[in-house]
Parts: C-alpha cells; structure tokens; sequence
C-alpha cells in the first residue's frame, strides 16, 4: 500500500492510519479522502488485520475539510456542492468505519474539529491525549454538522449539549470532553501511544470476530424496537457460536487457561 497523504502500518494483528499533512492540521483534501477510504477497505478486507488505530501525525488529530481547495471559488462569489463532496468522498469514510467488523480506535492526539470530529466519532473506542480538544466548527462559517456528527452527538452526550456546541462553535478540551462521555479514556500526552499501542494489542488478541458481531448488533440497536433487537441478537449469537474463538473460549474456560483466540 503506498500513499502520500497517509502513514499505514501492520503489527501484531494491529493496523495503524497516521494522517500526515501536519502542516495543515491534517486537513481533509481530496488526496486524503480518497486515499483514507482506500487505505480502510483494504484494511478492511485483510484477514491479518484484527484491530484498526486511527491518529493524525504533528499536533492535531484532524482539522476538518480543507477550504483551501476552495479559496479561489469562495473568492469568487460562488458556491461549491457541498452536498455533493460529502456523498462521494466523506460520507463513505464514515459508514465504511461503522461497518467495519473489526474494533476502531481513534488515538486523539490533539484537537479534532469539524469532519475531523466526525472522523473521530465514527471510530468504536476514543483515547485522548489531555492536549486534545473537540470543535463542532461548522457554526463558525455558517454550515450545519456534517460527517456523522449530527447522529453521533446526541447519543454521545446528549441533545442539550449538542445544541450548545452547534450554535456556538466552542471548543471542549479532553478534560470535559472526558466527563461528558466523548472520550473513553484521557491520557498524559507523552503516554499516548504508549497506552493505545497495549489497548489496541489487547483486542487484537481477542475473539474479535465476536467484537465484529457485537458491533453490528449494538449500530443496529439504535434503530430499532426492543423486539427487532432481541431478534437481531439472537441471529448474531448463531453465528458468534459457530466460531472457533466461541469454541475455544468455552474450551479454555473448562480448562482453567487463558483463550488463545485467532480472529475465526
């Protein structure tokens, strides 16, 4: 796999997306989109990848779209198709990550705002180092949240406190982002990738084709009446039991020893 705006690498189960335009903030230009859904759907479609850790390279996680690319059209006095971009390169990203039966860890390292918050939304699990920050930035130039936060949000932190971050633009640090549930966990900066490193190895070790399951069965949840949830568990756990980590876990467990899960 080879890329310019990315860093990718695989170790031990555990695939690693670094954005890498430091300069701006790891900015999301259009080189970048298109190289981050490729870089996910092959990542995605890789058997020796059990576990995917997403960061951004320099000081921030990712400060949203890239108006660069736009400058000379807005200062022109037109309008591009926001719609447009979203659908074809930003809202795929987004739902590809969802989707994705493997755990998603965000490793925040500094601020995320905009799409980056969404980016940032979309992954399973957040750790955050105490230098980040969180921007719903969208209010500061006129536009309405996009790239899933709208959705991811509210079931976050609730209705209220969405509002407030819609309307106003403000920044929340890790410290509060932390309190409010947007974070799993706030580190000290310099422990960052210390700590994401052993998490995201820990789940890579285990049934992760039952975390895959899992995760379908929990997005699907929150769409759905508690029957068509019961019904949609139980199908998965059919399926969960038919795997040789199921098998192996209830093996391990008779025997008193630790499962050595395979991902199968």
């Amino acid at each position: 796999m080879s890329y310019q705006t990315l860093q990718v690498s695989i170790s031990d189960g555990v695939a690693k997306i670094v954005l890498n335009r430091p300069e701006v903030l790891n900015a999301l230009n259009n080189q970048l989109l298109d190289e981050l859904n490729r870089a996910l759907s092959e990542l995605e479609s890789d058997d020796k990848v059990r576990c995917l850790v997403i960061t951004g390279a320099g000081r921030a996680f990712c400060a949203g779209a890239d108006l660069g690319e736009l400058k000379n059209l807005y200062m022109k006095g037109s309008a591009p198709l926001l719609g447009d971009s979203l659908r074809r390169r930003f809202n795929p990203i987004i739902e590809r990550i969802r989707r994705m039966e493997k755990p998603v860890i965000g490793m925040i390292n500094g601020s995320a705002a905009g799409a980056g918050l969404g980016l940032a939304m979309a992954c399973d699990i957040r750790i955050a180092s105490e230098k980040a920050s969180f921007v719903e930035a969208f209010a500061k130039v006129g536009l309405v949240p996009d790239s899933g936060t709208s959705y991811f949000m509210p079931r976050l932190i609730g209705i209220s406190k969405t509002m407030e971050l819609a309307f106003t633009g403000e920044a929340i640090d890790a410290s509060e982002a932390n309190k409010l549930g947007l974070v799993n966990k706030v580190v000290p900066h310099e422990e960052l990738e210390r700590v994401v490193t052993e998490y995201s190895a820990k789940l890579a070790r285990g049934a992760t084709r039952g975390m895959g399951l899992s995760k379908r069965a929990i997005h699907h949840a929150l769409d759905s009446t508690i029957h068509e949830a019961l019904e949609f568990e139980a199908s998965l756990q059919e399926m969960a039991g038919r795997t040789s980590d199921h098998k192996e876990g209830v093996v391990a467990f008779f025997e008193k020893r630790s499962p050595r899960f395979t991902g199968n």
